[in-house]
């Protein structure tokens, strides 16, 4: 015998969305300082990180050479299609306003960026690019240091920053990590098939 929609509801979404709606206003107002509201907007930026970008690239071509350039290409690939399941897919299958743009909430929200977009706020294409991207590069580097675990800790920061600024909201953060991480995972699968795991040794 099947629950009415109703009452899945009321027993799981509805306390969920309440978390969700809570820890959103705690980090978005309430573990706040001047410092955060300085760089937080920068770092949710794809701009602030072309340096580190093009380290990858110059560090994968200078070290492994045309495996490395197979490597960057994979990278981007997995970028792109992140990208392509999250903001083409599952944003026009499932629409959630953003914090920014809930008419419940919008006016309680401090927005710390110049625009609040009009699509849907689930999943984060910016946690779903980012993991991704973390995921792959660590699995396919796996021998080549400990310094890879701070790529978690970097789309982790970006991640966080985006529902600092009110732009999205944590549910939204962690099914974009989630659906990240298993594309990230999948494509760094297919590369090691393909061209082997990526080592210094």
């Amino acid at each position: 015998m099947s629950l009415p929609l109703t009452t899945i509801y009321l027993a799981i979404l509805k306390p969920l969305i309440q978390f969700d709606h809570w820890l959103f206003h705690e980090i978005n107002q309430v573990w706040i300082n001047p410092f955060f509201d300085l760089v937080m907007p920068f770092l949710r930026q794809q701009e602030f990180w072309y340096f580190f970008y093009l380290f990858l690239l110059v560090f994968a071509l200078y070290n492994f050479g045309v495996k490395g350039c197979w490597w960057a290409v994979s990278l981007i690939m997995t970028a792109i299609v992140s990208d392509l399941f999250s903001s083409q897919l599952i944003k026009h299958l499932i629409f959630r306003f953003r914090p920014c743009r809930n008419p419940d909430i919008a006016d309680q929200v401090r927005v710390l960026v110049n625009y609040c977009p009009q699509n849907s706020s689930f999943t984060s294409s910016h946690a779903c690019n980012h993991f991704a991207a973390a995921w792959f590069i660590f699995i396919t580097l796996n021998q080549t240091g400990s310094w890879r675990w701070l790529l978690f800790a970097w789309a982790f920061i970006i991640c966080y920053a985006q529902v600092y600024v009110g732009v999205h909201f944590p549910l939204d953060i962690l099914g974009g990590a989630i659906l990240g991480t298993t594309i990230g995972y999948g494509m760094s699968i297919l590369y090691r098939k393909q061209f082997g795991t990526l080592s210094l040794k």
